[in-house]
């Protein structure tokens, strides 16, 4: 099961309805680029970040469980992974992979509890 990864935790400091467009997206060993776009459907939450010229302007998709704190006043978003845990990830296409159920489940077993990296149940 993955559907936890598609939820903000509630130690976030994410409040719904908040627009994250613009904010700068941290990594634990540093900064990887803006949110493009977000989404804070039940279920189906997660920010896309513009990862510039730090992955070759790819963009990436984080479900909204790696996010651990959201500072408003820095305009910020820390999440709970490093650099090359995000890099690896299964590579993303907007043109393809938002909404489509197959990535998600892909993504979600990549962040979830089965992850490679450990990833963190809720």
């Amino acid at each position: 099961m993955t559907e936890h990864v598609w939820s903000y935790k509630s130690t976030s400091g994410h409040l719904a309805g908040t627009d994250l467009t613009g904010y700068k997206v941290e990594a634990v060993d540093g900064s990887i680029g803006k949110v493009d776009k977000h989404s804070d459907e039940v279920g189906d939450a997660y920010l896309v970040v513009d990862t510039g010229v730090w992955i070759f302007g790819k963009e990436v998709l984080l479900p909204a469980s790696t996010v651990i704190q959201v500072d408003p006043d820095e305009k910020k978003v820390y999440v709970d992974r490093d650099k090359e845990q995000i890099k690896s990830a299964p590579e993303f296409h907007r043109d393809t992979h938002l909404g489509n159920a197959g990535y998600h489940e892909e993504l979600g077993t990549y962040y979830g509890s089965g992850a490679p990296f450990g990833g963190r149940p809720a």
